[in-house]
């Protein structure tokens, strides 16, 4: 039986009477209590006690994370015991070495004990949910799109609502990508709520997608303006984690410019910002090149707005030149896990250096043959 109480900023999983996988016939090797204390987001405690009529030898925690893969993947923790008929011990996963989970996440974990007489004890599986229960979460569901939020009415979570259906058909309608597996949406009310939830985050975050996770959380504050800014990022997030779902594969991910540049067309036109610095970078010829522009953006403010605004208009050429089928074929070929010159070469005909070329034709007015 499972029994989770929660707290500010803690809670305690009681594993308690777990149902033994295996023991040796005339073992008294027990375990009296197992619990799970999960400190969100820094770490999650996992404590044991067990007992047997001989020397307690061996205690191993094993750990699966719910999560996308393409293997089951077991971690396996032996921890340090000194040789007892009764042992408390514990382990700690600190989250600032590994990097956090975020809010509905889950993982399951059981121990195997073993004692000086062969005994060994395997538990069965329990699962532990990993929540920010510093906030009181209210949810809505509609279709396969759950949004938590814990601050504004119930108009505020509507509006939202509305905004990642709207986003989800734009991104259906442009290149047939549809969600295949659910999401779950947290709503902070600000963005720095939100980088209290993660690990070190970067001080600018205000919206990640945990694709591997079915996660988006995104600082959003119930005014007109925080609305605005909110609707958009929902867009960009969510279609990151809809591509991902579509395209995931153990051998390639997407060129950077086409991620981007979908998730830049899924929010809708570009912003004003966005669209000075790519008139700039046309008058002065200093376009980047759709090859450079595969890898991770620039960290340089000037830079990176240039490269999300040509993403935008890349993408943007390629679905309206060559339409959504095209795009989709895109897509699955990238599924298969091509290479980045493959792919186009296969759907479009050119690679990323014949996608420059007739890129900048269509808007410098020079006919490519």
């Amino acid at each position: 039986m499972t029994k989770k109480i929660a707290f500010i900023g803690m809670v305690i999983l009681l594993l308690g009477l777990l149902i033994p996988g295996g023991v040796w016939a005339g073992s008294t090797l027990t375990i009296l209590e197992s619990t799970v204390v999960v400190n969100f987001p820094a770490s999650l405690t996992f404590n044991i006690t067990a007992a047997s009529d001989v020397n307690i030898t061996d205690i191993r925690l094993h750990y699966m994370v719910d999560r996308m893969g393409h293997a089951r993947v077991v971690t396996e923790i032996p921890l340090v015991v000194t040789p007892a008929t009764r042992i408390t011990t514990q382990w700690v996963w600190d989250m600032r070495m590994s990097g956090g989970m975020p809010p509905g996440s889950s993982i399951d974990c059981w121990w195997t004990v073993s004692d000086a007489g062969g005994g060994k004890l395997e538990t069965a599986p329990a699962t532990v949910h990993i929540e920010d229960n510093r906030y009181n979460w209210r949810n809505t569901t509609r279709g396969s799109v759950t949004l938590y939020w814990y601050q504004g009415d119930d108009s505020f979570a509507g509006e939202l609502m509305d905004a990642v259906q709207e986003a989800l058909s734009r991104l259906a309608n442009n290149t047939g990508a549809e969600l295949e597996d659910p999401v779950r949406l947290y709503i902070y009310a600000s963005s720095g709520d939100l980088r209290g939830s993660m690990i070190f985050p970067q001080e600018w975050t205000g919206g990640v997608a945990f694709t591997p996770y079915g996660t988006i959380a995104i600082g959003i504050t119930p005014d007109s303006s925080g609305l605005a800014w909110g609707k958009r990022a929902i867009a960009h997030e969510l279609t990151h984690l809809v591509i991902n779902q579509m395209t995931f594969n153990p051998y390639n991910s997407l060129p950077t410019w086409l991620d981007e540049g979908l998730a830049m067309t899924a929010e809708g036109e570009l912003e004003p910002e966005f669209v000075d610095i790519l008139s700039d970078a046309r008058s002065n010829d200093t376009l980047i090149s759709i090859r450079s522009l595969a890898s991770p953006f620039s960290a340089y403010t000037n830079e990176s707005l240039l490269s999300y605004a040509e993403s935008h208009e890349v993408v943007k050429y390629l679905v309206d030149e060559f339409g959504r089928d095209k795009m989709l074929a895109l897509l699955n070929t990238f599924e298969q896990g091509s290479g980045y010159d493959e792919a186009l070469n296969k759907v479009y005909g050119f690679d990323m250096d014949g996608l420059n070329v007739a890129w900048r034709a269509s808007f410098e007015g020079v006919v490519v043959h």
